[in-house]
């Protein structure tokens, strides 16, 4: 078997919008290097100063470099039917990959990680940097963060890898069913393959144990491989993967409750790369109020902390339709409730649902009666739960909602009654509601009505 041992410098930390300005590539059969191969690359682009700095590379050594679709063919060719071996494999394969698909030539087959490899052949270091790594190992390292230097380096280490594999672990990470090709280059893959097959949540962390992802899943498993699979060339995905050292989870019975768990806690750790559900939420509400003639009025505003709705709701449209509905069932006006503001004659008495309170022609007792009804009618939201399957046969999933406000959720002994809502209580996490979590249990009650227990009064 031969490998490909490879290192680039580039212009930038992904590679959809940056590009290779060095190359070097060692072909190795096991024993020794047989082939090199290396090259400046002409980026097409400016290279930035801190990349200069970095690596000594400027523009006027560019210059006259050839661009990468001049060696296309020839770096194709020494990549094919080899094992694409590089310290952070995935980042330098997908440049490459990036780049040779530009050209025309599809770069696949098997790959290593020298930093994966040597976390588990080479425990208890400090720091797996290349750098870093080599001084721990006594390996000379000329020319840092050239790609020469850096990939003659990685050549040294990976003998070293082969020479230490007593194993087997090199050619079990070769097997189409190994991990150890998608994974990122700090996650271990005990964290990946303790993972169930089951609906829950999973947390990404970073090299601190901060969280910097939660996502929910059907099957854990699964849909956290699927996050390592695509090595998108993406500046997020490049920099997510650089990020993610650790993997944990927690397990529910349901997909509903994962969802439902999944909201709560990208609110309450705010993760760096979960941008869905971490805008802030607004919240209006119908407000209540007499005016000088005595009259009940309704008006649409904003929550505050200091002002009190007699109801609330996250959207000012949804709050809008709600007025009109109880406009028309309880022969309201339109003009007391803003919902016609101008000064023409009011269209709730040309429609025949006003009375005419806003001409004062209604008694403003018998008015504000109706606003009352009105108001009890929205206000009464049901209490009610939803039973399903629990983690185990001697259990059910719970989910508690009181008055139309989610409570928590939690699993019940067969012997407890779900219809009394204070000894479910006991059982049961309380969360904090919020507009996703809503808008989940409305269309699964539904969707799903027989699983629905309404609670009495």
């Amino acid at each position: 078997m031969e490998y490909a041992i490879v290192d680039i410098e580039t212009t930038g930390g992904y590679a959809a919008a940056n590009g290779i300005i060095e190359i070097s590539i060692h072909v190795y059969d096991g024993v020794s290097v047989v082939e090199k191969y290396e090259s400046l690359v002409n980026p097409g682009m400016a290279i930035p100063r801190y990349i200069q700095g970095f690596t000594g590379i400027n523009d006027a050594m560019v210059k006259d470099a050839p661009f990468f679709e001049e060696i296309a063919a020839d770096v194709f060719a020494m990549l094919e039917g080899r094992v694409f071996v590089a310290h952070n494999v995935n980042f330098d394969f997908s440049f490459v990959k990036s780049q040779l698909a530009h050209c025309g030539f599809t770069l696949s087959g098997k790959k290593l990680c020298t930093v994966r490899l040597a976390r588990q052949l080479f425990p208890g270091y400090p720091s797996y940097s290349l750098g870093n790594l080599c001084h721990s190992l006594g390996i000379g390292l000329e020319n840092r963060h050239r790609a020469g230097g850096d990939a003659a380096a990685t050549v040294i280490l990976f003998e070293k890898l082969l020479r230490a594999d007593s194993k087997g672990l090199i050619a079990t990470s070769l097997k189409k069913t190994s991990k150890e090709q998608t994974l990122p280059p700090h996650v271990p893959k005990d964290d990946f393959a303790g993972l169930p097959s089951c609906p829950g949540v999973y947390y990404f962390h970073d090299s601190k144990g901060k969280v910097v992802y939660v996502g929910k899943a059907k099957n854990i498993k699964s849909r956290v491989n699927s996050h390592f699979s695509n090595n998108s060339d993406s500046r997020q995905k490049q920099n997510f993967l650089r990020s993610v050292y650790r993997i944990t989870y927690q397990s529910t019975a349901t997909e509903l409750m994962a969802a439902i768990l999944e909201s709560t806690e990208i609110r309450r750790l705010w993760p760096a790369f979960n941008q869905a559900q971490k805008k802030a939420e607004e919240q209006f509400g119908i407000f209540m109020y007499e005016d000088r003639a005595g009259y009940l009025r309704l008006a649409i505003e904003k929550k505050r902390r200091n002002n009190h709705p007699v109801y609330t709701f996250h959207y000012k449209i949804e709050g809008h339709g709600l007025l009109r509905r109880l406009m028309k069932e309880y022969t309201l006006c339109p003009k007391l409730c803003f919902l016609q503001t101008d000064n023409d004659p009011c269209q709730g008495m040309a429609e025949h649902h006003c009375h005419g309170a806003c001409e004062k022609q209604e008694a403003p007792e018998a008015y504000n009666a109706r606003v009352q009804e009105a108001l009890a009618a929205l206000t009464r939201k049901p209490s009610y739960v939803l039973l399903d399957q629990g983690m185990n046969e001697e259990e059910r999933s719970c989910i508690l909602v009181l008055k139309g406000t989610f409570y928590g959720m939690g699993y019940l002994p067969h012997d407890v009654l779900a219809g009394d809502p204070e000894a479910l209580q006991d059982y049961l996490q309380p969360y904090k509601e919020n507009i996703t979590i809503q808008s989940l249990l409305s269309s699964y009650v539904a969707q799903n009505p027989h699983q629905v227990l309404v609670l009495s009064e």
